[in-house]
């Protein structure tokens, strides 16, 4: 007996619940290629994101990633409770809190760069050099509706 397997939703006219959509879609995909290392397409773009940061207060660590404080806060409170970040009072300004990958967040994000860089070639592939040119301005001319 087969299993019965709904139709994929096609696109409504909604422009913004059709981009959710794919983004989680496009989440599912990078979450199970980093599954190997145990880090999800979130947290994997924080290390990523802090390794070039560093040290890196919360707030401009989600200026650059484009987060709000509370979805940042929560991020780095897990990666925290995994030893992958750590908060430290900043020497320079003990008002303010500085984070940085701990030895396991950067071994962390090594292991899973390969993961990443493979589910990066894969979605190129898929979308062809046209469909990532496309995506790209797409992309960013929506970023810069918010600015």
């Amino acid at each position: 007996m087969h299993e019965h397997v709904p139709p994929k939703p096609a696109p409504g006219p909604c422009h913004c619940a059709n981009l959710r959509r794919a983004a989680r879609a496009l989440s599912r995909r990078y979450d199970e290629a980093l599954a190997p290392s145990g880090l999800g397409v979130s947290q994997y773009s924080l290390l990523r994101a802090l390794s070039r940061h560093e040290p890196a207060t919360a707030a401009g660590l989600g200026a650059v990633m484009g987060l709000d404080r509370t979805t940042l806060v929560r991020n780095v409170a897990l990666l925290s409770k995994q030893g992958l970040v750590v908060s430290a009072v900043d020497a320079s300004d003990k008002r303010s809190r500085k984070l940085r990958l701990t030895p396991a967040g950067s071994a962390a994000l090594q292991a899973a760069t390969p993961l990443w860089e493979a589910a990066q070639r894969a979605l190129e592939a898929d979308l062809g050099a046209d469909g990532r040119q496309a995506l790209d301005a797409a992309l960013a001319a929506l970023a810069g509706l918010g600015e």
